[in-house]
């Protein structure tokens, strides 16, 4: 059987371990130097294969939509590859190469490689790259999609522009550069890119039910849209939306919104603060197809060596952050002026002000409280309180007369006045309460 903790539990650590403040939401510095970026000067700082092919792909799907019947059997086919692609960046891209959460055997590591390629997002090891320098870097202006310069740049903006190389910061892909699917596939991208995601979903359309019109508009270029906003919204909306429930350094949130849209990417700030966990949500009922395709993989033995984060120190991030809002909480009440600085009077001190001054004070546990405003209002009736005036009651308040309830002596601490001095020592000093120790901040208990 554990051994119960006291009341007030301290954890020692030292400064190193100790959690830090959230960053300080500064202005980054501009992406670029000189120029100052206007209306007539932006041509010279956009990336225009991203321009033209970002804005191109919704032009073409709007003509698609109100010139070609859909079909259903077509619908089903573009929800069905938007799934195969979404999921070919969110746990192949993401969890498996960017992050290392799993082993795959090589025809899941392949299959992953062409879907992802069939998302147009870049190639795996571009991709990761990326992706490795945000985690490194969040929210500082070496983060290549940082939060902090707006919910635009980070959702699309990042991609628009040809930031320069040395703005991003480093970020190591050795074990990429090793890897010769990575690399196989990051040679041949372009090509990918063709066949899977303009060739396959068109003719797997054309061949099956003769809807090559369909194929094209909605299972190739409409759901290459979806895909591409599913996963911006990784970098943008899941750091907007939601809440911190295991850190508050970085502005990655944690919503269920977000998690549907992007295929369970939405507990975004678990997976910053436990990146290679092979889940992104750790409870059963919250929404995360990726976990439960790597899980099922395993099973079948496509996949192995999911990693996850030991549930101690997934507890431990959880409660600091519960105990830090309850710290903030505690700030905004009225806990009395602190014991610690509370004026010293001898014994003698004490009974001089109740007989001579008519202070209407109690001793209680070697803290003097003045008991005056509280009288009419004791709801043991007031002739008992008058009893224990100029008296050490702490017996009588503790059970001998009566054992107050807990908001009783919350009350209290409201009614401080003094300590009193026993024989050159504070009484109150013995039974000072413990100090709890909450990030860069200590209260008293």
């Amino acid at each position: 059987m554990a051994t119960p903790l006291p009341p007030t539990f301290t954890v020692p650590a030292s400064s190193t371990e100790t959690r830090r403040d959230p960053l300080p939401h500064d202005v980054l510095p501009p992406l670029f130097n000189g120029e100052k970026v206007n209306i007539l000067n932006i041509w010279k700082y956009l990336d225009w294969k991203h321009v033209i092919g970002l804005l191109v792909t919704p032009l073409v799907a709007l003509y698609g939509m109100c010139t070609t019947e859909l079909q259903t059997k077509t619908l089903v086919w573009s929800i069905v590859y938007y799934f195969a692609t979404g999921l070919g960046i969110t746990a192949g891209y993401h969890r498996l190469w960017a992050h290392r959460a799993y082993n795959a055997g090589p025809a899941m590591s392949f299959a992953l490689a062409l879907f992802g390629a069939g998302a147009v997002e870049g190639s795996i090891k571009w991709w990761s790259r990326g992706h490795r320098a945000h985690h490194r870097w969040t929210d500082t202006e070496k983060d290549p999609y940082s939060a902090h310069r707006g919910v635009f740049y980070s959702h699309l903006g990042w991609l628009l522009i040809k930031r320069p190389g040395w703005k991003i910061g480093h970020a190591d892909v050795e074990d990429l550069n090793k890897n010769p699917l990575v690399q196989w596939q990051h040679k041949h991208y372009l090509i990918l890119v063709i066949l899977m995601g303009l060739v396959f979903p068109t003719a797997v359309a054309g061949l099956g039910w003769g809807d090559w019109r369909g194929g094209y508009f909605y299972a190739a270029i409409l759901r290459l849209i979806f895909v591409h906003h599913a996963t911006f919204c990784v970098n943008s909306l899941a750091h907007w939306l939601g809440d911190g429930p295991f850190d508050d350094r970085h502005t990655p949130r944690d919503h269920f919104i977000t998690a549907f849209l992007t295929l369970g990417e939405g507990y975004h700030n678990f997976h910053h603060q436990f990146p290679q966990d092979y889940r992104s949500a750790i409870r059963f009922y919250q929404y995360d197809p990726t976990k439960w395709l790597i899980a099922t993989c395993a099973f079948f033995g496509f996949a192995s060596h999911l990693k996850t984060f030991p549930e101690n120190e997934i507890k431990k991030g959880k409660l600091q952050m519960i105990e830090k809002k309850v710290l903030e909480k505690k700030t905004k009440l009225q806990w009395g002026t602190p014991i610690a600085d509370l004026p010293i009077l001898s014994f003698e001190d004490f009974q001089h002000a109740c007989k001579n001054d008519r202070k209407q004070w109690i001793l209680l546990e070697g803290v003097v409280y003045d008991v005056a405003d509280f009288m009419a209002e004791h709801p043991g009736g007031e002739k008992y309180i008058k009893m224990g005036v100029g008296k050490d009651m702490t017996s009588a308040f503790n059970g001998g007369m009566y054992d107050h309830s807990n908001a009783a002596r919350n009350l209290l601490s409201l009614m401080r006045v003094a300590v009193v001095e026993f024989g050159g020592e504070v009484e109150a000093q013995k039974s000072r309460p413990s100090v709890t120790v909450y990030g860069d901040h200590s209260k008293e208990e």
